[in-house]
């Protein structure tokens, strides 16, 4: 795991809600996968906050993105939140059950 990696895990009676911090590496992904396998019995939404990151690792993203079936059969959505949201969340759920959301980013520009 990248040294400066850490995950805070909140949950109140219906959601979970993962803080990713620091450099997102392969270990860290296990770490990640971990958490979502743990809690996913227990609730059935789970935001992943992305703004904290510091720096995603490719081979992190590939191991995270191809390792999401040890998810498979739960139904779980996946709100992944933050600056890093688009990079982190896989492109296309591979699992029957799993819902992935990202948001879209808020438009900084004045309005005309």
């Amino acid at each position: 795991m990248a040294i400066n990696f850490k995950i805070s895990v909140h949950r109140n009676s219906e959601n979970l809600h993962v803080k990713l911090m620091g450099d997102f590496d392969g270990i860290s992904a296990h770490e990640l996968l971990d958490i979502l396998k743990r809690y996913s019995n227990r609730t059935s939404r789970v935001f992943i906050h992305t703004s904290c990151l510091e720096t995603i690792n490719p081979f992190g993203l590939n191991v995270f993105h191809n390792h999401l079936d040890v998810l498979k059969g739960r139904s779980l959505e996946l709100l992944f939140t933050g600056e890093n949201a688009s990079q982190l969340a896989p492109e296309k759920p591979r699992l029957f059950d799993l819902i992935i959301t990202v948001p879209p980013v808020a438009n900084s520009g004045t309005t005309p």
